[in-house]
Formats: C-alpha cells, structure tokens, sequence
C-alpha cells in the first residue's frame, strides 16, 4: 500500500497501471483514510475510506469507500479538508455513504413535492384543466351545438367563479355541493345540468389519471325537472299572437315566427338573410346551427313570406326611388344593432306577456270583437316560448299531420327518423313539410282572424288591431 503527502507534485507523478492504484496520505498534516485513486485509464480522484463501528456488530467491519471528487476539479487541500469532515462525521457514528443516499432520497423527494405543487398550480389547476376539457368535449366528436354551450355556460357561470384556479386533486364534495345550493330549488333544470356536466369533466379527469374519484359519484344527484307539456289552447295563442302587435319590432315579429315555423327559439333568432331563398321559399337552418347537428331546410308559408318582406323593406323605396324587390343578402334577420343577433328575449317575452294581460291598455289600437273578448278572458297561465314549439307539434297532430312530417318540419332525429329507420329511410318530407306548415299558418290565421274577415288577410290584420 502506497504511501505519500498527498500534494499537487504527488497527483501529478501518479501514473496508471493495470490496476487501480491507491496513494494513502502520509504526510505532516495526513488525515487517516484520505488518498488518491488512480485508475487505469488515468483518471485520478480523492477518497476517503473509514469502517463504522455499531452496537452488537463485530469490532472490525467491511472498509468503506466514498468518493470526494476528481482531481482538477479539487486540488489536494480541498480534497483534504473534505475528508476531515467526513472523518468527523464517522467519529459520531454517522456513516457518510448512508447520509449521502439519504440526502440524495431527501432532495429526490423535495424535487418530487416542488413538481407536484407546480403541476397543481400550472395544468391541474381548474381553471386551466376545465378549458382543456371544453376543447376535448367540443372536438373529440360530433356533439349537438346546444350541450358545448351548455357546457360552457356550466363551467363560465358555476364551476369557474367558484373554484378558479384551486387544484383539481383538491376538489371535492364540500367545494361542489355549496356550487349545487347556490342555485335556487326551484330552477330544477340548472341545478341538474351543473351536476350533470361537472361529472363529466371530474369523470374525464379520472380517466386521465389526474384525480383519484370524481367527487360528485358520492354527492346526491339533483332532482330532475319535471318534464313540461304545456300546450296552448287555440284562444291563448290567439291572443299572443294579437299581442305581439304592441311588442316593439325585431321582437313582434320574432314571435310571430316562432309561431308559424315551429323552429327552435335559438335557429329563430339566429336566422341570417344569407339562409334565407325568396324564389324557392325556403330557409336553410345549416348544420352549425342547428341543435342536433344536422342541416335543416324549412319551407316559408306566405304569412312567414309577408313578415320576412316587412323586415325587409320590400314594397319601399331606396335613397334613389326604385324599389326594394330582394331581400338582403347577408345579416342577421331579427336585430336590434344591424351587427348581431337579436338579444333580451326574456324582456320581450314579459312585455308580450304584460300586453297579452292587458289587451285595452293601448288606446291607440281599434278595439275589435276579439280584443273585447281578450279584455274578458281569464288571465294567461304561465308559458315558455318552448311551449310554442309544442304546441305547433300538437296543432300539426290535431290537423292530421303524419308523425313523420311533423319530425321532419321540428328537425328531431328520433322515433320514425331514429336507429335503422334514419339510416335507411330518406325520404325528406318536402313536399308533406310545405303542405303541414302552410296548414298551420291557416290554421293560425283562423284563430286570429278578427269576426268578419276573411282567411287570407286575417293575419296581417291581426297585427294591426287588437
């Protein structure tokens, strides 16, 4: 066993063999167990060897060998100094190899917490993680337009407000239930969806390994709304429809349409010029619009015609004097701003609500044998502008409309369109759609139409009394 002063001169005279050498401290301030490795290959690099002695084991145990760090990077002195500490360290009975493991394991585990907490505050946070969901839920595959904004309003206006950038790992039933509370019993409907779609984005996180259990499998689920079926009576949409007269236009008509299409409330107030063919008299509901996803063509009765023109200008002039004879080409039919969409539809329903309570209230309007009867009737029982859509369903059935056609004029994928009869069947109801709804549109001007006035003028005219 070789010994020398481990100095700069010795390291550097230190030559390689066929083995590895070992040169131990010798000299006038030499630390037992310290030296110079040197290895075949050249390299040189300072160690420290040492035996730890425990209770109950034998006086003489294994050497141990740890490893200082290589010469060039250290010198001698440094070397030296380290292997005093760790010298010390032995005398206490603390074996620096063991403490080295376990300070590597410590400093494993506070890197381990730190990606952890950065990862709860970066991509796991709800924030974040719910507008990844939305992409995923929207674009994964073909969803009706209706459950992504749903969803998206779900996650806007409850979840998001509430648990804003809290870590999804940390989520759990005392965070969601007051979110469930906070909205009122009696909207039924809301409560249900907030549930329903909060589970989907927890169950999706679970799927993905980012939460253990989705939170809302151990909540109560809300109670489902009743399922309406308010229909209205031919004297209740009558006298809607003679209220819509004294609600402000693009609402007055909006509600009229909505009563003769039978489309839904959304594709009704959405409608844009450009869906719109005067020469065939048809709109096109594109598939982006429609609720389910699928393109829907409706063919336009001439009381639907007659309120398009209105909105139109047809029948005036332009700024040169020629007539107006087409209808635009782009924009949004029902607006209030010529740039968007119509907009405060729940006003304009309580203020048709309020005319169609008080049928004498404008004394500008001629008071006809019908608004007579209007003044005298019971108050209208509460409705929704859904139940319009009902309710030209139920007409369509009273006037012996084929279920088929009726489907086909509501664009639903179900019953006679649904499973192998929708692959198979595709016939399109062209044809028995313009028939059914130019019947309801007589069937409307029927029940409108003020005593003494004949079918074909008896809409408009409605308009114009009350």
């Amino acid at each position: 066993m070789a010994k020398a002063a481990i100095t700069k001169r010795t390291v550097d005279a230190a030559k390689p063999a066929a083995r590895d050498q070992f040169i131990w401290d010798d000299g006038r301030e030499a630390t037992p167990g310290f030296g110079l490795k040197v290895t075949p290959a050249g390299s040189k690099v300072y160690v420290y060897q040492y035996r730890i002695a425990r209770p109950g084991e034998a006086a003489r145990t294994a050497a141990k060998r740890y490893t200082i760090g290589r010469h060039g990077q250290l010198t001698p002195d440094q070397a030296r100094r380290r292997a005093r500490e760790l010298a010390a360290m032995v005398a206490t009975g603390i074996d620096p190899i063991e403490a080295e493991k376990a300070g590597h394991a410590e400093r494993d585990r506070l890197e381990r917490e730190a990606a952890e907490r950065a990862r709860l505050d970066g991509e796991l946070a709800f924030d974040r993680y719910a507008a990844l969901w939305l992409d995923h839920y929207e674009n994964e595959k073909e969803r009706r337009p209706s459950s992504v904004r749903l969803a998206r309003s779900v996650v806007e206006n409850h979840l998001k407000p509430v648990l804003d950038d809290k870590p999804m790992p940390h989520i759990g039933r005392a965070d969601l239930q007051p979110i469930i509370d906070a909205i009122p019993v009696s909207r039924k409907g809301s409560r249900r969806a907030v549930f329903a779609y909060a589970s989907v984005l927890f169950g999706w996180a679970v799927k993905r390994g980012d939460i253990a259990a989705n939170p809302l499998k151990e909540m109560a689920k809300p109670e489902a709304p009743k399922a309406r079926d308010r229909v209205l009576e031919d004297q209740e949409l009558a006298r809607i429809w003679r209220a819509t007269s004294k609600v402000a236009e693009p609402f007055g008509p909006m509600f009229r349409l909505l009563i003769l299409t039978g489309q839904r409330r959304n594709e009704v107030t959405g409608m844009m010029w450009g869906e719109l063919d005067r020469s065939s008299a048809t709109w096109t509901i594109p598939a982006s619009r429609a609720k389910n996803g699928v393109a829907h063509i409706v063919p336009l009765s001439p009381p639907v015609i007659a309120e398009l023109d209105r909105l139109a200008k047809l029948g005036e002039h332009d700024d040169d004097g020629n007539e107006i004879v087409t209808w635009p080409k782009a924009g949004f039919v029902l607006t209030t701003t010529g740039r968007t969409a119509v907009s405060g539809i729940t006003k304009a329903k309580r203020r048709l609500d309020d005319a169609a309570a008080n049928p004498k209230a404008d004394r500008r309007t001629p008071r006809t044998d019908r608004a007579r009867e209007d003044a005298k009737a019971d108050p209208l029982s509460p409705w929704r502008i859904h139940d319009l859509r009902r309710t030209v369903a139920t007409g369509f059935q009273r006037l012996g409309i084929r279920f088929e056609v009726t489907e086909a004029v509501l664009n639903h994928i179900s019953g006679a369109k649904g499973g192998i009869a929708g692959i198979y069947q595709r016939h399109d109801w062209k044809d028995e759609k313009r028939a059914a709804l130019e019947a309801w549109a007589r069937h409307v001007s029927a029940i409108v139409k003020p005593a003494g006035k004949s079918n074909v003028v008896a809409l408009d005219a409605a308009k114009r009394s009350a």
